[in-house]
């Protein structure tokens, strides 16, 4: 081979190996974003929690009265959970409404819950007694429940009807599986409303 015949074989060789390599990093670069996205994707929906109309998790919770209550013991009933702290100042705020709506509806077939999150039991039994707090109420211990509703925070609220399955509650005019922030008397007594009704008509 000639000079000029291996210079410019190894010319051809130098410049298709750049871009041999380019194509090879764009393509593994394409490869690692759309598995980023798949992962997004998947711990967005993991983060999301329950969905609507899906079984709403079982759990059961030791009382601070005494005794327990079981989510899937509650079928055939409306029931409505909140999570809530002590520590909590937004949960100050719905504290006088979430025990007035129980005291309108515990005997219409409606059972409300109080998950209390991360919390200390004294500090909790003060604040249950400051806004005589009459409905269930029993600390979350190891954040089992919490856990499998993917609650972001405190307070959030969730409606499960009498299938047992997490329910519609309309925020804003949007339908969503949770209330996120302090919910109203009114918020409450339309979604017990919404449910009783549909207890009824499949009655």
């Amino acid at each position: 081979m000639s000079e000029v015949a291996a210079d410019r074989t190894l010319t051809e060789k130098g410049t298709a190996d750049p871009n041999r390599r380019v194509l090879v990093f764009a393509g593994a670069l394409v490869g690692i974003v759309a598995l980023l996205a798949l992962l997004a994707v998947g711990l967005q929906r993991a983060g999301a929690g329950p969905e609507i109309g899906q079984p709403a998790p079982d759990f059961t919770l030791d009382l601070y009265a005494g005794g327990e209550i079981t989510l899937s013991e509650l079928r055939g009933q409306v029931v409505v959970i909140n999570f809530w702290a002590s520590w909590c100042e937004p949960c100050r705020d719905e504290a006088p409404d979430l025990e007035r709506v129980w005291r309108e509806y515990k005997d219409q077939g409606v059972v409300l819950i109080g998950v209390d999150y991360v919390d200390v039991e004294s500090a909790a039994r003060e604040y249950l007694d400051e806004f005589n707090v009459t409905y269930p109420n029993g600390l979350d211990k190891g954040q089992r429940i919490s856990h499998a509703y993917r609650i972001r925070g405190v307070p959030e609220t969730f409606f499960v009807d009498k299938n047992g399955n997490i329910a519609t509650i309309f925020v804003n005019g949007s339908p969503q599986p949770k209330k996120i922030s302090p919910i109203t008397a009114q918020e409450l007594r339309s979604g017990i409303e919404r449910l009783l009704a549909q207890q009824e008509e499949s009655g």
